[in-house]
């Protein structure tokens, strides 16, 4: 014949009595619940993957980038794509575990017939990042005449401010009235505290007058 363990009253005492500092509980004899360990999860290191992707534009190059992307444990995180003379072009980051990331670069080769893809790393997400400088973002617009060096002559200026470039676009259009083309440019460009914001504009405006285009510049909130 079996024993069963009889439950005294100072049994029963001692295990309602431990502290909870001893972890979480599970169900055992008696009907009471005793603490058990606990395993925390390791935390999956990332990769950030920056792709630069050029190809002759068609109809399902964002879907076959994705879907390969997706299938080889990538994250779409961020992108910048355009058509531009009939060329897709554009740059997508990606976010992948550490121990797929070279799965899907591989993964990637293939689509060298519809795409031309350069891949470059930026590093793990716990990779310690340097700290920035206190600085604020400024809007500069320009619309004028198009004529060679334009772009050359605002980033000219732009070197001299030690400024960085978050984000440019151009384009030309038809002038409405006199006929040509237009050049038109919107860009968003980080200034450090530093440096002095009037003394940027005082010089945009200055260019601006010389070689006849409207200028503004904005600082943003």
């Amino acid at each position: 014949m079996s024993r069963r363990h009889a439950c005294s009253a100072d049994d029963d005492h001692e295990l309602r009595s431990r502290p909870a500092s001893q972890g979480l509980e599970q169900r055992g004899r008696c009907g009471v619940v005793q603490p058990f360990e606990v395993r925390l999860a390791s935390i999956t290191r990332v990769t950030t993957l920056v792709l630069t992707v050029v190809g002759e534009d068609r109809v399902g190059l964002v879907k076959t980038l994705a879907d390969v992307v997706s299938s080889h444990g990538g994250n779409w995180e961020r992108s910048h794509l355009a058509e531009l003379a009939g060329t897709f072009a554009g740059v997508v980051v990606v976010t992948v575990p550490d121990r797929r990331a070279d799965e899907l670069i591989a993964a990637l080769t293939p689509l060298d017939g519809l795409l031309d893809i350069s891949v470059r790393s930026a590093g793990s997400d716990s990779a310690p990042q340097p700290a920035s400088a206190p600085s604020r973002q400024v809007r500069l617009q320009l619309l004028g005449n198009d004529r060679p060096r334009l772009v050359a002559a605002v980033s000219g200026i732009l070197a001299e401010h030690r400024p960085g470039v978050a984000d440019l676009q151009t384009s030309t259009r038809e002038a409405p009235m006199a006929g040509g083309l237009l050049f038109e440019a919107t860009a968003v460009v980080t200034v450090a505290n530093d440096v002095s914001l009037d003394g940027v504009r005082e010089a945009l405006e200055e260019l601006a007058t010389e070689i006849l285009v409207d200028l503004s510049v904005v600082e943003l909130d």
